[in-house]
């Protein structure tokens, strides 16, 4: 097979010896002497789509979007086969990362995915968007992860519903680059969401839309799990979200955070380190009484995401329904 008066052939070994290296030492972190190394190889078989597909690739792991998208453009040029490579997923990711929308839509639909019809406009973002439900996504993978729930806008981002907790850095409704390939699964019986399904978890690349609203820790008092469901309502009839901390924060080994594992509603789902018998997890289990809900502590960590002006009075507001059974104190902006 000729392209532009070459003939394709097999890569040579000093290509593959390069490349190899290079993947090393992007494995220890080292990016510029594996770009270096790629740079390298690319000299050596500019006629073969992976030579541009590896520096994309490396470009994208140095959030370099710019140079992402003319290496992936360069791969996309040379490949074989037209549609669902790897290669074009990646240019979508480069382009929804610098906003170039008919660039995202054109990869999405080589990729294989179905886009919605455009708007018409030139550079719309709508003319881009393919929603694509609910979606786990894993903050800041490389520190202190957190797994969260969010709303995929399109293949590469997700909007946060959950909220983060402060070590993590980011807010509810802020909206976050993430990579294509999942790293784990949450098995949900769907209390929340609706139906019950396996939903992906996402690794973070970048943060891609900041929130304007902050994050709040309080502590509250609530005599039974219905006096904490009212302020959770109360906060989102309003257009923000409060959050029970204390029974949906888990703290996973990245094995277990890494695969499937159930949720606190009472999904099947089996957890890795449960040895113990079904109904009774065992000493190592991440599905802890406290967790599964077989106690009730009044006292609960809340966080809420909410403007400044509004969350004291929605605290007065939710403690007003029902002041027998419900207090705060302590009130602090986290994030």
């Amino acid at each position: 097979m000729k392209i532009f008066g070459r003939v394709r052939h097999r890569p040579s070994p000093t290509w593959r010896q390069a490349t190899d290296q290079a993947f090393s030492l992007i494995d220890d972190g080292r990016y510029d002497d594996a770009g270096a190394l790629l740079t390298r190889a690319a000299d050596l078989e500019p006629w073969l789509s992976e030579s541009w597909y590896n520096l994309a690739l490396l470009h994208k792991f140095r959030h370099d979007w710019a140079q992402a998208r003319i290496a992936g453009l360069r791969a996309v040029a040379l490949l074989d086969r037209p549609v669902g490579a790897p290669d074009w997923w990646n240019l979508g990711i480069a382009a929804t990362a610098l906003q170039d929308w008919p660039l995202a839509r054109r990869a999405w639909q080589a990729y294989g995915l179905r886009m919605p019809a455009g708007t018409g406009t030139r550079s719309g973002e709508e003319s881009a968007r393919l929603p694509l439900g609910s979606a786990a996504v894993r903050l800041s993978p490389e520190g202190e992860a957190e797994v969260v729930w969010g709303r995929r806008l399109d293949p590469a981002r997700v909007e946060v519903l959950s909220i983060p907790l402060p070590s993590s850095g980011r807010r509810w409704g802020e909206v976050v680059l993430h990579d294509g390939v999942p790293h784990g699964e949450r098995d949900t019986a769907g209390a929340v969401l609706g139906g019950g399904a396996v939903y992906p978890v996402f690794d973070e690349i970048e943060l891609w839309a900041p929130s304007p609203v902050p994050t709040w820790l309080v502590l509250l008092e609530a005599d039974a799990p219905a006096d904490r469901d009212a302020l959770e309502r109360l906060a989102a009839e309003a257009g923000y979200a409060a959050e029970d901390w204390s029974s949906s924060v888990r703290l996973l080994c990245r094995t277990c955070s890494e695969s499937r594992m159930p949720t606190d509603d009472g999904s099947a789902a089996r957890d890795p380190h449960d040895h113990g018998e079904p109904g009774h997890p065992g000493h190592l289990s991440h599905l802890s009484e406290h967790a599964s809900g077989a106690h009730w502590s009044p006292e609960r960590e809340c966080g809420i995401a909410a403007p400044a002006g509004l969350v004291r009075g929605l605290l007065d507001g939710w403690v007003a329904d029902s002041p027998s059974t419900r207090a705060w104190r302590d009130l602090e902006e986290v994030c």
